[in-house]
């Protein structure tokens, strides 16, 4: 899978790179990004490589991290990933740099990966999870054509360091 791509209306979804390192640093200091996917302390260009390569290395089986690049320029818009993998459920998680919201990037990203998973993977359910306060990651998850299933309480400590609610939304093989 280390030659995976995938492409959808303009972006392109690809393994992390090395030379990526710059603008993750760059990305993960951005103060939204930092609130809602907390990195356990300050962003340098060290951990920022580390970051990259942790996210590349999909050896383990338990998660498949892509960047979202445009297709064009291959210029960083974002990250999309399967993270908990195990047998044939799923999370998702993405981020987006501030240049890209709003243009649709997260939601094509996670519809195209989810798309993927289910096909190659055959998964059958993969959840996507967002505090209720981030309400642009609700939309996300609509957008993507995941339900809503409820509310799971303090259920993840955050960049701010509080426990926030968070809204449970999952995917279904069968709902296509």
């Amino acid at each position: 899978m280390d030659q995976l791509e995938l492409t959808v209306d303009g972006l392109l979804l690809r393994p992390w790179r090395d030379p990526d390192a710059p603008a993750v640093r760059d990305a993960l200091r951005d103060p939204d990004i930092a609130r809602w996917n907390p990195q356990g302390g300050p962003v340098d260009d060290a951990s920022a490589l580390h970051w990259v390569r942790r996210r590349a290395d999909w050896s383990a089986g338990d998660h498949v991290s892509l960047a979202v690049a445009t297709a064009a320029d291959d210029e960083l818009l974002g990250s999309v990933s399967l993270h908990q993998i195990r047998g044939e459920n799923a999370g998702i998680g993405y981020w987006t740099v501030p240049a890209a919201r709003g243009h649709g990037v997260a939601s094509r990203s996670v519809d195209r990966l989810t798309r993927w998973a289910f096909d190659t993977l055959r998964l059958h359910r993969v959840e996507l999870c967002h505090a209720v306060a981030n309400t642009a990651s609700c939309r996300v998850a609509e957008r993507a054509g995941y339900a809503a299933e409820g509310t799971l309480r303090e259920s993840y400590r955050y960049g701010d360091g509080r426990r926030h609610d968070e809204h449970l939304h999952a995917r279904l093989a069968t709902d296509r």
